[in-house]
């Protein structure tokens, strides 16, 4: 079976640079001592996340990620979707470029497959570092 991380789209969203998030996304899990299996990113609107988070999770609240986590062995295989409204929104609220909120949100999904969590406020606090330490192997302008 071919390892691979593949991008969709449900809105207008595309990428400049997707061979290097790729190579980013690789690095992130082998940093980990995981495995790439198949990592599949749906670009997606808020209301297409919002139902995704209603009818699977029961939550009626927006969202920016949603992680479908099939991941076994140290084999890292997801479906992460990933409204780019809320990310442009998040980027406006911690002043910081589209770009490298993408890659936040990005990595913080693959880091959810690899069994960290973000439920408790230390949970939070590791997440977030981990993120900040990850989003340094990617290899493109965070404007």
């Amino acid at each position: 079976m071919e390892k691979t991380i593949d991008f969709y789209s449900t809105n207008d969203f595309s990428f400049n640079n997707e061979s290097n998030y790729k190579k980013a996304l690789q690095e992130v899990i082998e940093s980990e001592n995981f495995e790439l299996e198949s990592l599949t990113y749906i670009f997606c609107t808020d209301e297409y996340l919002l139902e995704i988070n209603r009818d699977f999770l029961n939550h009626d609240t927006l969202t920016d990620i949603i992680t479908f986590d099939y991941s076994e062995d140290q084999k890292i295989s997801a479906e992460i979707y990933i409204s780019t409204e809320r990310v442009a929104e998040n980027a406006k609220t911690y002043e910081v470029g589209f770009e490298q909120e993408l890659q936040r949100v990005m990595v913080h999904g693959v880091l959810h497959c690899c069994g960290y969590k973000d439920k408790t406020e230390n949970e939070r606090q590791l997440m977030r570092a981990k993120e900040n330490e990850k989003i340094k192997l990617f290899h493109v302008e965070q404007n």
